[in-house]
């Protein structure tokens, strides 16, 4: 069969790519082996999120007393509920998509794709059986999993992926979760407010270590506050399992320690799926480990497109969904404006919450700026009082001859929504005076917004 455009992969990347060809007239296959939706529907952004509100409504519940809220009894988590929720959640989504599929007349190709020469591809729906289909256009969105360290091996049992940590049968006693970025970190707040003894283990300085320094300093805080042991500066030798525990040995600054842990749970990071997919046979030319394409996202075979985690920039979903729908738009002829990834924002769904986009306040002195740097905390925000959620601030990162918003750092309750208002201000290249003469509702966290703006030119009304 002939396609206009064939996608192999369908998470966010794969499956927006080929809703928006669809829209745009085209004929659409879509080459799954697994769900729809990819891992991060089905094994990522979405489950982690119905795990991580199902822990945060434990810990209101075990804080209702303060609100004024009387309970009969003790709350206790309900593991075994709290991961079939979940798998619920994430089912749902995955139908979702089949929907879309359907309402957008896109063909499921059930089985797992690769390049077959020019304008081909094969699918190998299992049992022996390939099928080889046709197509002008074909666009590899086929995703990344974990990242295995040599001296951390992933078992499924023992030392686990993100994959396993959402699926466990019991809630463990004590566990030690290696990397602290999204991944990590969301997973180790989630199991210690659970109850689990958590320890969390970063090879860098800080935890969250991409973002600002002043949000990695407050979230460590926020984790320490809660009981989580927390140790920088520190990678994994190595993990021993005996007695049913994992004796894990860590070097420090100060010397090795070992810790003893039901679970290790690995997220350093995760590595590209570009093995068996036929990018060799085509000639298709890798860069640092990443298929190298042009802004279209167009590789270096005539015909053949990558986007997503298998291509440089951040491995975020929304990335990979701008970026095949960039890349479709190209397709259909129209002009899409190349991605500016300069205005990406980053998000991490641990309590509080963290997000940022732009640079910190290092990088836009390294960059040679002169800056001009607001800050507002949540301890003088109305909303976050009320809400008993005071802790964090917003940060905003100023030129300070132009006003230019360079950057924007938060953590806080609700601030992977807020972060969306300096994305478009960014993009509509807003400067801190206009933030400040913008009125924002009260009482609102987004006021801080405002306030932080303020601050940056001695014109902050509560501080």
């Amino acid at each position: 069969m002939k396609y206009d455009v064939i996608v192999i992969g369908s998470g966010p990347g794969g499956y927006v790519a080929a809703i928006r060809a669809a829209q745009l007239g085209m004929k659409v296959g879509v080459v799954e082996r697994a769900e729809l939706g990819g891992i991060c529907l089905n094994w990522g952004c979405i489950p982690t999120k119905s795990l991580l509100k199902s822990a945060q409504i434990f810990q209101y519940v075990k804080h209702a007393e303060e609100f004024g809220v009387a309970l009969n009894g003790e709350a206790t988590p309900d593991f075994g509920k709290m991961i079939a929720r979940s798998r619920e959640v994430a089912e749902g989504m995955s139908k979702g998509i089949q929907f879309l599929f359907k309402k957008n007349k896109i063909d499921h190709i059930k089985g797992s794709g690769k390049l077959a020469g020019s304008g081909k591809v094969e699918v190998d729906g299992g049992n022996g059986k390939k099928e080889e289909y046709t197509s002008d256009h074909i666009i590899l969105a086929t995703g990344a999993r974990p990242k295995e360290l040599p001296n951390l091996k992933i078992d499924g049992k023992k030392v686990i992926g993100y994959r396993e940590a959402m699926t466990l049968q019991k809630l463990p006693e004590t566990m030690v979760v290696v990397g602290s970025g999204a991944i990590g970190g969301e997973f180790a707040w989630f199991y210690q407010s659970l109850g689990c003894q958590v320890t969390l283990v970063e090879f860098l300085p800080n935890v969250v270590p991409l973002e600002d320094q002043e949000v990695s300093k407050q979230l460590e805080r926020s984790f320490k506050k809660i009981g989580m042991k927390i140790m920088t500066n520190s990678t994994v030798e190595s993990v021993e399992v005996a007695n049913d525990l994992c004796k894990v040995r860590i070097k420090t600054a100060k010397g090795e320690e070992e810790k003893e842990a039901e679970v290790v749970l690995s997220a350093v990071g995760i590595t590209p799926n570009i093995e068996g997919i036929g990018i060799d046979e085509l000639g298709i030319e890798i860069e640092e480990g990443k298929i190298r394409v042009d802004e279209y996202y167009r590789t270096t075979a005539q015909g053949v497109y990558a986007i997503g985690d298998i291509v440089h920039g951040p491995a975020f979903a929304h990335v990979a969904s701008a970026e095949g729908i960039i890349c479709v738009e190209k397709i259909a002829g129209g002009t899409p404006q190349p991605m500016d990834y300069n205005n990406i924002p980053a998000c991490t769904y641990t309590t509080p919450e963290v997000a940022s986009v732009g640079m910190t306040e290092e990088a836009a002195k390294k960059a040679g700026y002169e800056i001009k740097v607001g800050k507002f905390p949540f301890t003088a925000s109305g909303k976050a009082s009320a809400a008993g959620q005071k802790e964090g601030f917003v940060k905003l990162v100023l030129d300070a001859k132009y006003g230019e918003l360079l950057g924007a750092h938060m953590i806080g309750a609700n601030v992977t929504e807020m972060i969306a208002e300096i994305v478009v201000a960014r993009k509509l290249e807003t400067t801190g005076h206009e933030l400040i003469k913008s009125v924002h509702p009260h009482p609102t966290m987004s006021e801080a917004i405002m306030e932080a703006a303020a601050a940056a030119f001695g014109e902050v009304i509560h501080l």
